[in-house]
């Protein structure tokens, strides 16, 4: 990616996160740079084209966490070591949260790519509960359906987490990300087997600065 074009991306996602998708135009992005809205354009022609390629960063970064999310020494820290980088993830990119649902109503494209991506993430989440029965760490379903609306639950929470924040606290920090990663982290103790309260409870992970 050239130089401009990368220039372009990061000063729209600060610009994003710190006023919020609704206040920034193409015009503002290339004034910030000390560009002509002209070649701003050249690279992008409309700002949905910005956020559809901020949004496949996100993708991107997502997919690397989840690539090495099973650890064979401890399963679970591998786990929660990967909830925390998906939401490290979002933290660097929070506009896309904080606007969610306005972004999804206006992004067709980002909106159809999020829809497969979701029903992947959840045959990826199901293979990953299959494994941890396997080795013993959470009990079989009790009913049908069971982890599938463990996941649902899972992306509720990921999806609007930081709304909640933001409501309540004002604004996004590291702090919040050690709090809400503990909190999705923790809606799988029930689940668990002595085995794996057991494995649970020797996890610690770093709090972030």
């Amino acid at each position: 990616m050239g130089k401009t074009k990368d220039k372009i991306l990061l000063t729209a996602l600060d610009l994003f996160n710190s006023q919020g998708m609704a206040k920034v135009t193409l015009r503002t992005i290339a004034q910030t740079i000390g560009i002509s809205q002209g070649n701003l354009n050249y690279h992008f022609k409309r700002r949905e084209d910005i956020v559809e390629a901020l949004y496949f960063e996100i993708v991107e970064g997502v997919n690397e966490a989840i690539a090495n999310s099973i650890k064979p020494n401890n399963p679970l820290e591998g786990v929660f070591l990967t909830t925390r980088s998906i939401m490290l993830t979002f933290y660097k990119y929070h506009f896309f949260l904080l606007d969610f649902v306005l972004i999804m109503r206006a992004h067709k494209k980002i909106k159809i790519h999020y829809q497969k991506l979701i029903k992947q993430r959840e045959t990826e989440f199901l293979g990953m509960i299959e494994i941890l029965i396997d080795k013993g760490l959470i009990r079989k379903p009790l009913f049908s359906d069971e982890y599938n609306n463990l996941f649902k639950r899972f992306q509720i929470l990921s999806d609007f987490w930081m709304s909640s924040v933001v409501v309540e606290k004002g604004k996004v920090t590291k702090a919040s990300v050690n709090e809400y990663s503990e909190t999705i982290n923790q809606s799988i103790f029930p689940y668990l087997t002595l085995k794996g309260q057991e494995l649970y409870k020797s996890v610690s992970l770093p709090n972030l600065d």
